[in-house]
């Protein structure tokens, strides 16, 4: 959180304050009880959601439709929001009074509205149902502190993409979640790949715009963490061998094996599927989602399947941001706002959100639904992933944004181009990124 964002906290924090007295003072004044119904009898709760692609926007407005047909005296409001926005627009509207009741946002994005005050501590408000249904290991990307913020409901691992046509004709060992790839094994299989495929084509493109979440989320699989809290809780950067394994393979296929593309360092997923259609790349590491777009725009007669990304020592870990439903600390109706979560995280329903943003559901009941073990569209290979799935190791760090922003974005750019070695890179990202981090955790 950026200094002037931590002034605006306070000063945020005080309003807030100095609002709810008068506000006690006049219920107080006129006799009035707090948290009753309106005039009408009728809650009226407002859900923002970030769905986007139709399926999932329908989804969502179906299971509202079903939930204000069955409870006329607590009615929800759909609002439609943006990820590209999202962060800016919550904390305009936490700060002006006006956010919404209940918050689809990522985990990723929780700390400071966390920390801050905007969110409220989801503790004794949840049905133990529900607290049961997740696994801990998914809680822990949305505690912070000893609060817990927000109800992580979907997680995407990354998988890899690939043209199946093209792996088999080579002869090469396919992948299972049984029996992965190791990051060692990928390399050398890419190099072989490559060279069956002719000039000017590639076995595995990387669509690196956004290096960071994928360099520390696959890293994972190698062993690494590079975030390390102390007894004092504070946190500090340290790159380690275990850390380098998955850059630096990215690294030598890209400059020393000529088995990645160059040229998709700066491209997001999507700008990739072309190649992946035309025979260009083989294989495209993307997050699981993008199998929608696949399904949907793969010209005919393309095969494609999906393959686990490659383990290391630490086996299929991958990191995870999940996301997240929450409800706002000034919402008057949080208890109504918690069982509308309830509702929409049903087993039955958390399976119909999932299936509408492509994505795994992160409760246990859920994830046993037989429409997720599916051999069509890959379904299985996630589905046999989320038992790997970790917490991304920045999830909690509080400082995050601009070490991610100022530091590592463009060291690893620079480091994948081949414009600076591992050396390079590790002093970027331990030093300069342990002052970015100590501005944020002085006492």
């Amino acid at each position: 959180m950026r200094v002037r964002t931590s002034r605006r906290v306070r000063t945020s924090t005080r309003v807030r304050a100095l609002t709810a007295a008068a506000a006690a003072l006049a219920l107080l004044l006129t006799g009035c009880g707090g948290d009753e119904r309106p005039s009408d009898g009728t809650i009226r709760l407002r859900f923002q959601s970030l769905a986007w692609q139709k399926e999932s926007v329908d989804a969502n407005k179906e299971l509202v439709r079903e939930w204000n047909a069955a409870h006329p005296d607590i009615q929800v409001q759909y609002v439609q929001g943006s990820w590209d926005s999202v962060h800016d627009q919550l904390l305009t509207s936490f700060e002006g009074g006006e956010a919404p009741d209940i918050i689809h946002d990522a985990s990723d994005d929780l700390a400071d509205f966390a920390y801050g005050g905007y969110l409220a501590d989801l503790r004794g408000l949840l049905p133990e149902r529900l607290r049961a249904d997740i696994p801990e290991q998914s809680w822990r990307t949305t505690t912070f502190g000893e609060g817990v913020y927000g109800v992580p409901f979907l997680q995407e691992p990354r998988v890899i993409i690939a043209n199946r046509k093209i792996l088999e004709a080579s002869g090469v060992r396919i992948p299972t979640p049984a029996k992965p790839w190791t990051w060692e094994e990928f390399r050398q299989v890419a190099k072989d790949l490559t060279a069956t495929m002719g000039k000017g084509k590639h076995a595995v493109a990387w669509p690196l715009k956004e290096p960071v979440s994928v360099s520390l989320n696959l890293g994972l699989s190698g062993g690494g963490r590079l975030f390390h809290r102390g007894e004092d809780g504070k946190v500090t950067i340290r790159f380690t061998d275990a850390d380098a394994v998955v850059p630096g393979t990215v690294r030598d296929q890209i400059n020393t094996d000529a088995s990645a593309s160059r040229t998709t360092l700066g491209s997001g997923g999507s700008d990739t599927l072309p190649g992946l259609f035309g025979g260009t790349y083989a294989m495209v590491p993307l997050g699981f989602s993008y199998r929608q777009q696949i399904a949907q725009q793969a010209p005919e007669g393309f095969e494609w399947t999906v393959l686990p990304a490659p383990a290391g020592a630490g086996g299929l870990a991958q990191g995870v941001s999940p996301q997240t439903l929450s409800i706002a600390e000034d919402s008057p109706y949080k208890k109504e706002a918690a069982r509308f979560i309830d509702f929409l995280l049903q087993p039955r329903n958390m399976v119909r959100l999932a299936q509408g943003d492509w994505m795994l559901p992160t409760g246990t009941a859920a994830l046993r639904d037989p429409a997720l073990h599916t051999e069509k569209d890959g379904w299985a290979t996630g589905a046999a992933l989320a038992r790997h799935l970790r917490p991304a190791p920045a999830q909690s760090v509080r400082g995050y944004p601009e070490w991610k922003d100022k530091v590592a974005t463009p060291a690893f750019q620079e480091y994948y181009s081949g414009a600076i070695d591992l050396a390079e890179l590790r002093e970027r990202l331990v030093g300069d990124g342990n002052r970015v981090l100590a501005r944020y955790q002085r006492n």
